[in-house]
């Protein structure tokens, strides 16, 4: 009987165990970044720092792009985004925009070339998966060479290390410049001063590598 107790006490223990595990929170974003999971009315929700991140850039002494995600083919003249996921989207934040830049000239920070132009994101997104940059309820701009509303995928035919940079802005508002559609009209430029127009109530950034041999 002590042995039947014994091994009814142990299933019980082992499910309870997995149980807990099951209604626990993980953080997206994994155990790198400064958040806390808790668990609130049977939600997860994150505290910490508003935090973006992609599971396409590796993390070493410098940060940089995986070569799956480099070179992306075009299909129709469209490529395959970049996935994102992000957290702690600050109070009061009443639209999101994403742009993905990298400066050719780094002394020179009035031009740029753009690989991802997002508006108009609800703030309760918190990722982006891989591929669907074009295919949310959001707005995309010109890719990096003006002919495709889509993501460009970074492709440097100049060997070296090229920096790029990809930044979440928690707006107060979606900037009423910026149109209710899709826009090969929507550049760097339009984006950047479409930003200045609403307040930043904060934002993020992802800096990372991508290396040609």
């Amino acid at each position: 009987m002590k042995n039947l107790i014994l091994i009814i006490a142990l299933i019980t223990g082992t499910t309870f165990l997995a149980t807990c595990k099951k209604r626990g929170c993980t953080d997206p974003l994994g155990t790198n970044y400064k958040s806390t999971a808790v668990k609130d009315n049977g939600k997860c929700k994150y505290s910490g720092e508003f935090t973006l991140a992609s599971i396409a850039v590796a993390d070493g002494e410098l940060k940089w792009l995986q070569d799956e995600y480099k070179c992306e083919d075009k299909i129709d003249g469209i490529q395959k985004s970049i996935p994102l996921v992000w957290n702690n989207v600050p109070a009061g934040t009443g639209s999101l925009a994403i742009i993905m830049e990298h400066y050719p000239n780094p002394e020179d920070l009035t031009m740029a070339n753009c690989y991802l132009l997002l508006w108009d994101i609800d703030p309760s997104v918190t990722e982006i998966p891989y591929g669907t940059a074009d295919d949310g309820p959001w707005y995309m701009g010109s890719n990096k060479d003006g002919d495709y509303i889509s993501y460009t995928s970074p492709c440097s035919p100049d060997a070296g290390t090229h920096k790029y940079q990809i930044i979440l802005y928690a707006l107060s508002e979606t900037p009423p410049s910026l149109p209710d559609s899709s826009s090969l009209d929507v550049t760097w430029s339009v984006m950047k001063e479409a930003i200045q127009t609403v307040t930043v109530i904060d934002s993020t950034m992802l800096v990372f590598n991508s290396v040609t041999e």
